[in-house]
């Protein structure tokens, strides 16, 4: 029974499991809002073109570099995700979990630095 309990119960697999799918879908959606950002600029551009007025937007370059760096953001938690995963199946089989909250905390970091700066581009492009 002591041997059972060492290493983890079933149902402490299993959320692990469910906690990182949760994890993957997350970084999906940052991948997909990355592309939407990336695209909705290439469409006012071409918007912009066809109506015959360049000076609708003005273009900084700035929603592509914020889509491409939430494409990456969004990989880089899924290589996180799978690297806890790992981590935490490992410490459940030896009986010695370990709570760690770094991933969460870095995520929510970035994502309140992006809202500030997509707040602030919003500001001062109106």
């Amino acid at each position: 029974m002591e041997e059972n309990k060492k290493q983890g119960n079933p149902s402490d697999h299993l959320a692990n499991e469910r906690t990182f799918l949760a994890w993957i879908r997350t970084s999906v959606g940052i991948m997909a809002f990355g592309f939407v950002v990336v695209k909705f600029s290439l469409f006012v551009k071409q918007i912009s073109m066809i109506l015959g007025k360049g000076n609708v937007i003005q273009n900084r370059g700035y929603s592509a570099i914020v889509g491409i760096i939430l494409v990456a953001v969004g990989t880089v938690t899924s290589v996180l995700s799978y690297l806890r995963y790992r981590q935490t199946a490992r410490q459940l089989k030896e009986g010695n979990y370990n709570h760690s909250s770094l991933l969460i905390t870095v995520i929510t970091a970035f994502i309140f630095l992006v809202s500030a700066l997509l707040i602030a581009y919003l500001i001062e492009s109106t």
